[in-house]
């Protein structure tokens, strides 16, 4: 099973809380937001290694890892070249990074085979067990630098608490070791490694002077640091923090309280004179506290707290200047006297009758100079603001029609001022004049205490990012401008808080003239003032009117008119249900919906129902009940009469894939799109996700029965649960279908019996590695934390007692599925998530806050370790890759556990009772292969046979094992090759199965590619068939990922499918197919494209050659040829090979064979006219005629031709005795084979062997030769079928 391509990669670096939502915080009108560099390519990485003893010349095998490449292959180099001593290099060119084994010509090997190479990033030396950053050989004689910038960040009258910027060595050497710190010049303590320092049992108030010096690994030592003196406190003073004030107010106010205690009363404690000019202070007592939050104002109303976020202090001396913080007290002098650069530039960006915008080119400070602090700006002269940040401002409170003159100056750090610029005159305009824009910001959602807007004016140039301050007096939690658009009637705008950015999802906002509200991204044209008090709201919304009850089955579906609440009321909230009848008495249910749906009531019961409307006033008003509907349910509906297998070997059989979802829509009441339905384009094209049903499929069997296929793999039935879940691999409930796939008259059993009564098998897709994000219904279901405000009432439902998720609720093609069962803003009993619902630093892409427990995650807590494993995968090669999570959306099961194994047979036990036919089973390399062994195989196959006896039997069972690589040894790891899970154990491990797994894979990685299994199952012996020993098989069949990955030519997998099939246990039952719902071959994430000539010989071979060939829907008429295979909910489902296939297949076709069609009728006759399906027909045809191609074993010995083999299959018992001779596309030679008569089942032209010897003459891709042995009691079938496009 692929993910989606969009969310899936070598994976996530760092996940958020809630994966779904994205922070977007850019600013489209600013050209700035998006500038980025190209860094520069690295000209090589050197591997130094030293030869241990015994080894010839060292050789580098390698694949580099930065920068990236598409698809990293392993790379030999030449033999390493030799250095000093028995050290050897090698520069891999262009690289920056790479993984990297170490070989020789004598076999030798470090790390062993089958272990991952090592990763490195820098140039190495490695000895065979260690890595240096630094050449070993070379002695280091100097000493490292100086530690610098040593200060005291905290002391009491008994200790000093002392830090230092880190030093380093120098280049080349041996690295430093650590720092040896002295007291009044002899050393206290001993080496320490960290850039900090405390120094205990002093005495109070005694100065002590300290220095630090730095040691490296070859035991050199620097000079000393500055020396810093540190008087500690008096005695008793234990927990002081003491803040200098750089000036910015004349009189400097701190408004603070120490963690956990209260705030000193307003406007706080006012600041005294430092010592040094230009700088306030205050030392402030924490008690026991661990830190001071605080703010600075002026006494008058000014404040500076952090944009609202406030500054923090732990014990010890701090400078404040101009919102940066720095240890230590001020120096006390400074050397920058040259001021900024003069503001320039000056414009006016906007004015009304009262108010001028204006902005101005940012001033820069002199090179080495302190740094701009900000601005003041001035009014004829007068000074109106000395602490503006940004280079824009907005005077208010002006005269109409009046003249002014502006000007600003600059200043530094170091309080330098620039001169004032040139004046700006501006007049205001006339009372009335000019369009206006009175803009609304709510800023209680982002918690923002200051906003900017961001502007365009239609026509207009933008405002300066990040715009002009909106200060205007409004109310609580609003923020209000008021902009004139001169002769514009709409602007654009965003709006930020300095740093993070509303931008609308990037599309801007779009304002006219007069008021505006805008409102977690909601904009109200002409609104009301959001800060004029509404009148008191104490009528209730209208009575809910044309309240009907719908019953069908055991469920009731009630729907009523909206109701509408008062005139200036406050809007209508929601309803209540009342329902009656029934045991349980009266039930009462809310929803905000004109909807609502029980199902699992009692059989042939009246129920009655009213509904009442209520408002968002507080309290709410309610109104009267509505004139109550009552409806009667049905009787329980009977189950269909379960089925059984078809039996029989599966070689038999050809298989048709088919993702049932996008397959054909047979009743469209069950079709829902989800929350994505909309935003990816789907519903524009009318195609939700979940659109193809059973009942669709039953319509179809007999197109796939035309087609020739005698089996149908279907993607997961089990009820799924996620926001993009058609395709059935996120699995909630495993002991439900889903309802979004079933209909009346066309459950999954009923699917099963008509294929069944078709001569089709079923092969279910399983999931045993992993549930949906949401767990597993019965065995584990996480709570989130959830909130119903202002930011997230859309997002989580209410939650309905006594309704459960299905899929199919709420009755809405584009509505986002129930989650009301999921979430809780109470942390609820038993809770191991960490951080229950404490807000993050992060934001939705709506720009809501996003809080911890908030999404399914592995290493929150959230899922019991009993259940689900506490981890992501960091290598896919490593045994992590079967015990942690591959995908946010896949929670992976602890399939070790018993609770899990448990579970998981008996679920899958219930599909074996409805006769299924076999398991596909996915993501089957992230189980452990003694996992498979011990519990999951052998738990199938033992109740298939209990309870279908002989039939049972033949349960087929694959399993995908994604090795993405065109090599035989899945980059070397046996353990995550597909061969690999083919075979049962060959030694005992631990009883228990978590350390048995472990021992497991230690085990075989050790043993490596060189001493696995091998077997001749697959191959002639000569021209004799022989009985296979499948006494090692594990029970396990698998995908043909070789043949896969390599179909880009039919000749390609051809070959490396044989190199494959002696390291399997009978590679006569693998599965082959060129293209999936994953993967093109070489791992491509398109649709194959090759041609239809390439997909006809793909197919040539897949039907003769060993295995049972396998297509997926569409792929008959290389359906979606080219286009992307997957893109999550990025882009429409049409655009992607998942995309809908009933077009192809409408009207009626009755197959009255095989590979035979009775009647046609609509499109779906000009579907089975395609080429490819006249070429697949026959190839069905001949395929079922000839028992050799089914399950004979193969040779290509004595034989040469493109591609070209001979196949034997014998069963005394049965009196089967079948031989063929196979070339595909062009001539071959057969010599050493048994004499006869030999009849070719393309062209039926008849050839005798006397000699040995048979030639057959070809051309045509695609085209065949089947030549046939006369034999006793088994005579050769001559022509079958008649000739094609490529079969002639």
């Amino acid at each position: 099973m692929k993910l989606k391509n969009a969310w899936f990669g070598v994976f996530m670096a760092f996940i958020l809380v809630l994966s779904t939502f994205t922070p977007s915080f850019a600013d489209p009108a600013d050209p700035s937001a998006t500038v980025s560099d190209e860094a520069s390519a690295p000209a090589s990485l050197k591997i130094h290694f030293k030869k241990p003893g015994g080894w010839g010349t060292p050789q580098l095998y390698y694949y580099q890892t930065s920068p990236s490449v598409a698809e990293p292959t392993w790379q030999s180099s030449p033999s390493m070249d030799a250095e000093q001593g028995d050290w050897y290099v090698y520069a891999i060119e262009g690289a920056a990074g790479a993984r990297v084994i170490f070989k020789d010509g004598n076999g030798n090997q470090t790390p062993a085979g089958g272990q991952p190479g090592m990763l490195r990033d820098k140039e190495g030396w490695y000895d065979g067990s260690n890595w240096s950053d630094s050449d070993p050989n070379a002695a280091d004689t100097i000493s490292p630098d100086a530690p610098s910038g040593l200060i005291s960040t905290t002391k009491t009258d008994t200790a000093v608490t002392l830090s230092w910027a880190p030093g380093s060595d120098n280049a080349g050497g041996s690295g430093l070791s650590g720092y040896l710190v002295y007291r009044n010049g002899s050393q206290v303590g001993s080496e320490t490694a960290a850039a900090t320092f405390t120094d205990t049992a002093l005495s109070p108030e005694t100065e002590y002077v300290y220095t630090v010096k730095a040691k490296d690994k070859a035991g050199n030592v620097s000079d000393a640091s500055n020396a810093l003196s540190v008087t500690t406190n008096s005695a008793g003073s234990t927990n002081k923090a003491t803040i200098y004030y750089k000036m910015g107010y004349t009189t400097p106010y701190i408004h603070y309280r120490p963690a956990g205690g209260n705030w000193t009363a307003l406007p706080g404690i006012k600041m005294q004179n430092a010592e040094m000019s230009g700088y306030a202070k205050s030392i402030i007592d924490l008690g026991t506290a661990a830190q001071l939050e605080a703010c600075f104002n002026n006494g008058s109303g000014q404040w500076d707290s952090n944009n609202g976020k406030n500054y923090f202090f732990p014990p010890g001396t701090w400078t404040y200047s101009a919102g940066v913080i720095t240890p230590g007290a001020p120096s006390d002098g400074s050397t920058d006297i040259t001021p900024p650069a003069v503001p320039a530039n000056l414009a006016v960006t906007g004015k009304t009758s009262t108010t001028v915008t204006i902005t101005w080119t940012e001033s820069l400070d002199n090179e080495g100079g302190s740094g701009l602090q900000g601005y003041e700006v001035y009014r004829d002269g007068t000074l109106v603001d000395a602490n503006v940040t940004a280079a824009s401002y907005t005077f208010e409170g002006l005269a109409a029609s009046t003249a002014y003159s502006f000007t600003v100056l600059a200043k530094d750090k170091a309080g330098n001022k620039s001169s004032p610029s040139a004046p700006l005159i501006v007049t205001t305009s006339a009372p009335g004049a000019g369009n206006q824009a009175i803009v609304y910001y709510y800023t209680k959602t982002r918690a923002w205490s200051q906003v900017n807007i961001h502007y365009s004016p239609a026509g207009a140039a933008w405002t300066t990012p990040p715009g002009v301050k909106m200060a205007e007096e409004a109310c609580s939690d609003w923020t209000k401008i008021t902009i004139d658009l001169g002769e514009a009637t709409s602007m654009k705008a965003t709006f930020n808080n300095g740093s993070l950015w509303d931008n609308n999802n990037g599309q801007n906002y779009v304002i006219g003239t007069g008021i505006t509200t805008v409102k977690d991204g909601v904009v109200t044209s002409n609104a009301i003032s959001p800060c004029t008090p509404l009148p008191e709201d104490k009528l209730p919304p209208s009575v809910p009117e044309n309240l009907s009850a719908v019953a069908k089955d055991l469920g009731i579906t009630l729907t009523w008119s909206a109701s509408t609440d008062n005139e200036n009321g406050r809007g209508v909230a929601g309803y209540e249900i009342t329902r009656t009848g029934g045991t349980q008495g009266q039930k009462i249910y809310t929803t905000t919906r004109t909807d609502f749906k029980e199902t699992k009531l009692e059989a042939q019961t009246t129920y009655t129902y009213t509904v009442k409307a209520f408002d968002k006033a507080v309290p709410s008003n309610m109104s009267a009940a509505s004139e109550p509907v009552t409806a009667k349910t049905g009787d329980a509906p009977l189950p269909p009469v379960g089925g059984k297998p078809l039996g029989g070997d599966v070689r038999e059989d050809s298989i048709y894939f088919v993702m049932t979802a996008r397959f054909y829509d047979g009743d469209s009441s069950n079709n829902r799109g989800g929350q994505y339905n909309v935003d990816s384009g789907n519903a524009a094209n009318n195609d939700p996700m979940f659109r193809g049903d059973f009942k669709g499929l039953m319509e179809k069997l007999d197109y796939i029965k035309a087609l020739g296929f005698s089996a149908i793999w279907i993607t997961p039935v089990v009820l799924n649960r996620s926001d993009y879940d058609f395709h059935g691999y996120h699995g909630y409930d495993f002991y439900r279908v889903d309802p979004r796939l079933e209909s009346s008259g066309a459950s999954y059993q009923e699917l099963i019996n008509e294929a069944h009564n078709k001569g089709i098998k079923i092969i279910q897709d399983v999931v045993y590695n992993h549930s949906s994000r949401w767990g597993a219904k019965g065995l584990f279901t996480p709570t989130v934390f959830g909130i119903r405000d202002a930011q997230w009432s859309w997002y989580y439902d209410e939650n309905i007692p006594g309704l459960e998720y299905d899929g199919l609720y709420p009755n809405d093609v584009s509505a986002k599925a129930y989650n009301g069962d999921m979430w809780s803003t109470t942390e609820p009993a038993g809770n191991t998530c960490r951080n229950w619902g404490v807000p993050t630093q992060y934001y939705s892409k709506e720009g809501y806050r996003i809080y911890n427990c908030q999404w399914p995650n592995p290493t929150s807590g959230m899922f019991p370790t009993e259940y689900y494993h506490p981890c992501w995968i960091g290598n896919w090669e490593g045994e992590d890759s079967r015990s942690c999570w591959l995908h946010e959306d896949l929670a992976d099961f602890n399939t070790e556990s018993k609770p899990v194994q448990d579970y998981l047979i008996e679920a899958y036990n219930n599909f074996i009772d409805m006769g299924v036919d076999g398991f596909r089973i996915d993501t089957a390399v992230h189980i452990p292969r003694i996992t498979w062994n011990r519990h999951f195989l052998p738990a199938a196959e033992e109740h298939s046979v209990a309870k279908f006896g002989e039939k049972g039997e033949d349960f087929f069972m694959f399993g995908e094992v994604g090795a993405f690589v065109n090599d035989k040894w899945n980059r070397g790891s046996v353990n995550h090759s597909a061969q690999f899970f083919t075979w049962k154990e060959r030694k005992e491990y631990s009883a228990d199965d978590e350390v048995a797994a472990l021992e497991q894979y230690n085990y075989e990685n050790q043993l490596g590619t060189g001493n696995q299994p091998t077997s001749d199952n697959a191959f002639l012996r000569g021209n004799a068939y022989h009985t296979p020993d499948h006494s090692k098989f594990s029970g396990m069949n698998i995908i043909d990922m070789r043949m896969h990955m390599n179909f880009s030519e039919a000749v390609n997998a051809f070959h490396n499918g044989k190199d494959s099939d002696d390291s399997t246990n009978d590679a006569t039952y693998n599965v082959t197919y060129v293209s999936s719902h994953d993967f093109g071959p070489n791992k491509s994430t398109t649709a194959y494209n090759g041609g239809t000539g390439a997909w006809a010989e793909n197919m040539s071979l897949m039907w003769t050659f060993r295995g049972i060939p396998t297509i997926m829907y569409g792929d008959e008429i290389e359906f979606q040829a080219g286009e992307r295979i997957d893109c999550g909910p990025t882009c429409p489902l049409e655009e992607t090979r998942r995309a809908y296939f009933g077009d192809e297949i409408e009207g009626t076709v009755v197959a009255s064979d095989f590979g035979k069609v009775a009647s046609a009728s609509g499109k779906v006759a000009d579907t089975l006219q395609k080429p490819l399906v006249k070429h697949l027909q026959r190839l069905n045809q001949i395929r079922r005629q000839i028992p050799a191609l089914q399950k004979g074993q193969y040779s290509t010995e004595g034989i040469t031709g493109k591609m070209a083999f001979k196949r034997r299959y014998t069963n005394a018992a049965e009196g089967v005795d079948s031989f063929a001779l196979v070339a595909i596309s062009e001539s071959a030679t057969f010599t050493g084979i048994p004499n006869g008569t030999y009849k070719d089942a393309i062209t039926g032209d008849v050839k005798t062997v006397t000699n040995g010897n048979l030639s057959v003459s070809l051309s045509g891709i695609g085209n065949l030769r089947v030549y046939v042995l006369d034999l006793p009691g088994n005579p050769a079938p001559g022509k079958i079928g008649e000739n094609g496009p490529y079969l002639k």
